[in-house]
């Protein structure tokens, strides 16, 4: 291959790479660069969450940031209560605390990961028929609650899926009706 052709292949390839901030194997990813990662991927907004969501669909991206995203999703509470998909937001969740324990600051940071969780829940919510969405809205109350007091949504109890349950029941009876 031609001096010139090798020269302005590589020009190029590093040029993506800058454009793309991808940065080189060689470049250590220092605490600090992680952690700012890390504050911008668990913000209450949904440009955060879109941005968190984004990098798990390309974790390659990420492997120098050495991120755990390992879940156990809503861990022993349904990720799914009365169909309402509430899986992405308790995976976030889980990859907030997991990575913040990782890093020794955890405690400074429970808080806003679980302000955060209750927000992706909302927006969850947000997305469902008007006759159903109180009963999400409750049962996102409930987790938030259980995650806020508890650390984990396993701390769900099965009171609070059935009192949604019958939110959900009743609300449907009388939009049925109303037709």
């Amino acid at each position: 291959m031609p001096r010139r052709l090798t020269t302005l292949l590589a020009s190029a390839a590093l040029a993506a790479l800058a454009v793309f901030g991808v940065s080189s194997p060689a470049a250590a990813v220092t605490p600090t660069q992680k952690l700012s990662v890390l504050s911008s991927w668990t913000q209450t907004s949904a440009t955060s969450y879109n941005a968190w969501n984004s990098a798990r669909l390309n974790k390659g991206a990420w492997a120098d940031y050495a991120f755990d995203w390992s879940t156990d999703y809503c861990s022993s509470s349904p990720d799914n209560p009365l169909g309402f998909n509430f899986t992405l937001s308790c995976y976030r969740h889980d990859f907030g605390y997991r990575n913040y324990k990782a890093m020794g600051q955890f405690s400074a940071n429970k808080s806003r990961l679980d302000s955060a969780f209750y927000a992706d829940l909302q927006r969850v919510c947000a997305t469902y028929n008007t006759v159903v969405r109180p009963a999400c809205y409750s049962l996102a109350w409930t987790y938030y609650q259980a995650v806020s007091a508890f650390g984990s949504v396993a701390a769900v109890q099965q009171a609070d899926i059935d009192r949604a349950a019958r939110m959900k029941a009743d609300a449907e009876r009388r939009a049925a009706l109303r037709r």
